[in-house]
C-alpha cells in the first residue's frame, strides 16, 4: 500500500473524486483536518437553497435529522478512503449501522455545521466511528456509525 499525501484541506473538487454522492445530496463542503485513519473534521455550510427547507418546514425551516446523520457519514465516508486508498474509485462505502443517535439542537439556515468523527476501531473491513455535530461550538447531534466497503 502506497502512503497517501493528505491536503491540509480539502475542498468540495476533491470531495466530489471520492464520494459517490451529487448535489443535492452532498452534504459536506470541505473538509477542514484529518489525521487518516484516526479523525476527521468537516464542514457544511447551511443555506436557505437547500432543497429539503421547501418541506421541512415551511415557515420554520430545520434540517432533518437524517440529513445531519449524512453528511456526518460522509465526512466519515472521506476518512475510510484516505486510511485505505486502495478503495479509492474501486470501492464502494455503505452504511452498515448507526447507533446511539441523538438530536440536542436543530440546525437551521445560516448555521455552519462543523463534523468531528474519531475511528473508534476497524476490524474485518468494517469501520465504527463516533461522531459529533457542532454548530458555534455547541453539540447538535451525535451517534455512533458503522460503514462497510463494497
Amino acid at each position: 500500500m502506497s502512503a497517501v499525501v493528505i491536503p491540509e484541506q480539502i475542498d468540495i473538487l476533491e470531495i466530489l473524486k471520492l464520494l459517490p454522492h451529487r448535489y443535492p445530496f452532498v452534504m459536506v463542503d470541505r473538509i477542514i483536518s484529518m489525521e487518516a485513519g484516526k479523525q476527521i473534521v468537516g464542514l457544511k455550510n447551511v443555506t436557505f437553497n437547500e432543497q429539503f427547507f421547501q418541506g421541512h418546514f415551511p415557515g420554520q425551516p430545520v434540517m432533518p435529522g437524517v440529513l445531519i446523520l449524512e453528511g456526518m457519514a460522509q465526512v466519515g465516508g472521506i476518512m475510510a478512503y484516505y486510511a485505505n486508498p486502495e478503495a479509492i474509485g474501486q470501492k464502494l462505502l455503505f452504511f452498515a449501522g448507526i447507533d446511539k443517535a441523538r438530536f440536542r439542537k436543530p440546525v437551521v439556515p445560516g448555521d455552519q455545521l462543523f463534523f468531528t468523527l474519531d475511528l473508534v476501531k476497524q476490524k474485518r473491513g468494517i469501520s465504527v466511528m463516533s461522531g459529533v455535530a457542532r454548530v458555534e461550538g455547541k453539540v447538535v447531534a451525535e451517534a455512533e456509525l458503522m460503514a462497510s466497503f463494497s
